[in-house]
């Protein structure tokens, strides 16, 4: 499985309309989006205030809407039928963050959402869907800058029909549901080079960290080749990678977490002075950490062209892997990234139909691995 960039899809005229009415409305205006009457506010409200050494101007809530209006092709099918985490600045970067995860407040009709057991409360948490236009705007609206969606899916489908659809009634039908089937393996790959890490939550950007974290990348990807996987790599949008296998959903976390930490000890073995997979941080620095420990239900990534609540509105931004060598994810951001998408498409067109079968390379790789050992008796 390879995806290969494609040009922007053709955006329908509703996302079209809807850039140009919020590019010439006053600080508010009602918008028609999905058959619904959005209102939209503050839309010179900034989101994100001014970098000068990036001589970057501020960026409003008018900005970042038509910014989603334009990605909204590329992000909505990565977050659709996906319960989410959200990170909102309703009052712009300057200001205070708020972790959102249940809402409080009456949604809008066209919010789609889903009920999931919690063993921990005893009782189901209700979580918002991103599965139209109209609810992707009215987060934003909502100040959210931060889109992280889980790793699987509450869709059945093909690949998990023996999989529940039961979320909500009690912890053991949620773990027979396809909620605990992920659809693709996750390697978060972050680097601990200068120590930062060790002491601030968003360290600052380093050129040697990232060419760092950028072999290991390339490692972890011939890794997977050699079993027979192929891998995607996106910026995260801070300091490190995303590494992604899409799959089958055949398995369920547990499974799907001890192979990414089988392929994380692989890998360590190979290079034990630049990786390691040790959750004290303090033993990190100096190496790149793999964390394979993410592939679990309810955790969630930041998915891809989704911004970060960063000075200059950085963006988690698919890669092909012949570009991530030469790749500065600094100007990879909410203003550049239109451009950019217009001149080299989607790296990630079509990964969602191009799910692996994890037992079959795993076979395939031990089978080959006891050849080996045999021929060098």
């Amino acid at each position: 499985m390879r995806a290969t960039p494609s040009a922007h899809p053709k955006a329908s005229s509703a996302p079209r309309r809807i850039a140009s009415a919020l590019g010439a409305a006053s600080d508010s205006a009602i918008v028609q989006v999905d058959g619904y009457a959005v209102a939209f506010t503050h839309l010179d409200r900034i989101y994100w205030p001014a970098v000068e050494s990036l001589a970057q101007a501020p960026i409003t809530k008018r900005d970042f809407l038509r910014y989603l209006a334009f990605v909204a092709p590329l992000m909505l099918p990565q977050l659709r039928d996906r319960p989410l985490t959200l990170f909102r600045w309703p009052e712009g970067l300057a200001r205070r963050r708020v972790l959102e995860k249940h809402w409080k407040i009456a949604l809008p009709a066209f919010v789609e959402r889903v009920d999931v057991f919690s063993d921990a409360k005893g009782h189901s948490d209700q979580y918002v869907l991103c599965n139209n236009l109209a609810t992707l705007l009215w987060l934003g609206q909502m100040g959210t800058l931060e889109f992280h969606a889980w790793h699987s899916r509450v869709r059945g489908g093909s690949d998990a029909q023996d999989a529940g659809m039961d979320f909500a009634t009690s912890d053991t039908a949620l773990e027979d549901s396809v909620l605990e089937r992920p659809d693709y393996v996750l390697f978060d790959l972050d680097p601990f080079i200068d120590g930062e890490g060790e002491r601030r939550r968003d360290p600052d950007f380093s050129s040697s960290a990232f060419a760092k974290v950028t072999d290991v990348a390339f490692a972890l990807e011939a890794v997977l080749r050699g079993i027979g996987l192929s891998a995607l790599v996106k910026t995260s949008g801070k300091t490190g990678l995303h590494v992604i296998v899409p799959i089958k959903r055949t398995l369920r976390y547990a499974a799907v977490r001890e192979m990414a930490g089988y392929v994380g000890e692989r890998l360590r073995q190979a290079h034990p002075r630049d990786i390691t997979l040790d959750w004290q941080v303090t033993r990190r620095t100096g190496k790149v950490f793999i964390d394979a420990n993410m592939n679990v239900r309810g955790k969630s990534i930041s998915i891809a062209y989704s911004p970060r609540g960063l000075p200059g509105a950085p963006v988690s931004t698919p890669l092909t892997w012949k570009e991530l060598r030469r790749i500065d994810p600094r100007a990879l951001r909410v203003p550049t990234i239109p451009a950019r998408i217009r001149k080299r498409g989607n790296p990630w067109n079509g990964w969602l139909g191009s799910a692996q079968s994890i037992e079959d390379a795993l076979a395939r790789d031990a089978a080959t691995r006891k050849r080996r050992t045999e021929v060098h008796r």
